[in-house]
């Protein structure tokens, strides 16, 4: 991906020198825990319990959490000028993007604490998407889920809870989960997170066209990461017999081909997982 020397957003918290603590891994196991609640954006703490201890005191910096601040930053920039545009000949009217909030161990959000095990995670009450970028570096080097393109993919899909936020369609499908049973508000949750994962895809189509930032590869790391990060894949590697019914974020091949499917067409409308039958 392309994006050295260009414009960062200036719609950036950075909370990464003001974290108390944070957790310290044990392990290869505890860091695919930390994986599968990084991009499924749950709490995965009591899955760590007697592998992983609380650290105190300053955040250290280190210059891989600069270049990921820094691309992440762009990043973010990226999907402004994208979704300003979008939304003005698409949906003819105003985008008014998020805040992303940059931390390292731990922080707070009206939604509830920050970690590394809680993983991204877009919060509508403030309007902020929640990223500890030192799990970039996680990915890359402990679990083979590298490349920038990946990356931007994680940052994107946050941001597309916030295009659904200002559609008014994750308060209504928030709405809808917490009046019907678990299993029924699992199912609407997958929609949410498929049609995030394909406007993510829509953005990618935009930023090609306008920015030209795709090199050879990138689409094929975004994919792979949609690939790895489905509910089956995540219950298969931690061991267990996928149970459909838990699924919230969607099959591998689902997420794979909604993410696909933005990228294809580029229209906001293609992405109505709400109105499709067979997801």
């Amino acid at each position: 991906m392309r994006w050295r020397g260009r414009r960062g957003s200036s719609n950036i918290e950075d909370r990464r020198r003001m974290g108390r603590g944070g957790i310290q891994l044990g392990g290869f196991g505890l860091i695919a825990v930390l994986a599968i609640g990084y991009f499924l954006g749950i709490d995965v703490t009591p899955l760590l319990q007697g592998g992983a201890a609380p650290v105190s005191g300053t955040q250290e910096i280190t210059q891989a959490d600069e270049e990921a601040a820094q691309f992440v930053s762009v990043t973010l920039a990226d999907t402004e000028e994208v979704w300003a545009e979008l939304f003005r000949t698409q949906l003819g009217r105003d985008y008014d993007p998020a805040t992303l909030v940059l931390f390292k161990g731990v922080t707070q959000s009206p939604c509830g604490g920050a970690s590394g095990a809680t993983g991204p995670f877009y919060c509508a009450v403030d309007e902020k998407a929640y990223l500890d970028t030192a799990f970039f570096t996680t990915l890359a080097r402990r679990l083979g889920a590298g490349g920038d393109f990946a990356a931007a993919y994680v940052v994107a899909h946050e941001i597309a809870h916030h295009v659904q936020h200002e559609l008014g369609i994750l308060g209504q499908a928030q709405s809808a989960r917490a009046r019907v049973s678990e299993a029924e508000s699992n199912a609407i949750s997958v929609r949410i997170e498929l049609q995030a994962d394909c406007l993510s895809g829509v953005w990618a189509h935009h930023a090609q066209a306008r920015f030209g930032s795709l090199e050879r590869g990138d689409l094929a790391e975004a994919l792979n990461a949609a690939r790895q990060i489905g509910d089956d894949t995540l219950q298969r590697n931690a061991g267990r017999v996928p149970q459909p019914h838990t699924f919230s974020h969607g099959t591998s091949e689902q997420r794979e081909r909604w993410f696909a499917r933005g990228v294809e067409t580029g229209e906001i409308a293609a992405c109505d997982t709400f109105s499709a039958r067979d997801l």
